[in-house]
């Protein structure tokens, strides 16, 4: 069901690249805080932050540092697999030549990932903070998932990835920390 879910998204997204591109356009959303807000959800440091006021919390009220681990291997392991995702798949950013996708060959800049956009790095590392969060504190996982949901969006506002590459990106973040949360070794109950 979920990989069906994924699948018919990110053919959706596909099919309405070129829409997007044409009419989801403000390249000046990062002058403005909200703007800057959305962009940092996806850049690593502000969940390795995150993680450390948790393990400081966690470690105060002896709970260990597991949630803290969780909070700052997320978005690590997705936007490392972002950037392994687009040596492999090698599309170029929008706008690179005309409005169509453009696909670097391999003999062109092999391990350089700059100006490449499938996946998007900022959806992957703010996608993978919130799947974690998600699962650490599941109240607020409408939150988490709408703040990243807005960081992919703003990438494609800004003009610099198209919405498929924000959906494969949230697609394969959300898809790697469920699976790694499933393989997780249950905490000890507590001693009697």
């Amino acid at each position: 069901m979920a990989l069906g879910l994924a699948a018919v998204a990110i053919i959706a997204a596909l099919l309405l690249d070129p829409w997007a591109r044409a009419t989801l356009v403000r390249p000046r959303i990062y002058d403005g805080d909200f703007g800057r807000l959305l962009r940092v959800m996806g850049y690593v440091p502000t969940w390795l932050l995150a993680a450390l006021a948790l393990w400081l919390h966690d470690r105060a009220a002896a709970r260990g540092g597991r949630r803290a681990a969780w909070l700052a291997l997320a978005p690590i392991a997705t936007g490392a697999a972002a950037e392994v995702l687009k040596l492999i798949f090698r599309r170029e950013r929008p706008g690179a030549i005309g409005a169509d996708y453009v696909f670097r060959a391999f003999d062109d800049r092999l391990w350089s990932t700059s100006g490449l956009g499938l996946p998007s790095s900022h959806t992957m590392v703010a996608f993978g903070a919130a799947a974690a969060l998600a699962r650490i504190f599941p109240e607020g996982r409408w939150v988490w998932y709408a703040l990243a949901t807005g960081c992919g969006l703003s990438r494609v506002l800004a003009e610099a990835h198209w919405l498929s590459d924000v959906t494969v990106g949230a697609v394969v973040s959300i898809g790697m920390v469920a699976f790694a949360w499933s393989r997780r070794t249950p905490p000890s109950p507590p001693a009697a």
